[in-house]
């Protein structure tokens, strides 16, 4: 079960958090377990096996708002890095990005069982 304590130790700023949910720790609890689940996490990991960098991108911004709305703070700056270098095509070794971004998720996923 996701806990203000678990998302702390995974270094996300729930201060932050809550503040963009009004103080509402239910409410703020529901949506970061809801955003483990993203289907744009697989969507990215997908579109970057396919060398879809535009598609990759629209995935990577959607995840870069639910994720900073909810100042998840290590996946936050990893999907942020991808971000910009997908907006400008920028020459990257964007299968390790997504293996780290993967590998934050599910350490994220984890805290939410």
């Amino acid at each position: 079960m996701l806990t203000i304590e678990k998302l702390k130790e995974y270094g996300a700023d729930t201060d932050e958090g809550l503040k963009r949910c009004m103080g509402n720790e239910g409410l703020y609890l529901r949506l970061a377990a809801m955003a483990a689940q993203q289907p744009e996490f697989g969507q990215l990991e997908n579109y970057i096996k396919d060398h879809d960098m535009k598609s990759a991108f629209q995935a990577a911004h959607s995840l870069k708002g639910v994720i900073g709305n909810l100042s998840i703070t290590p996946l936050y700056e990893k999907v942020c890095e991808i971000t910009e270098l997908l907006r400008y095509e920028s020459p990257a070794d964007y299968d390790d990005l997504v293996k780290t971004i993967i590998e934050l998720r599910d350490k994220y996923r984890s805290l939410c069982e």
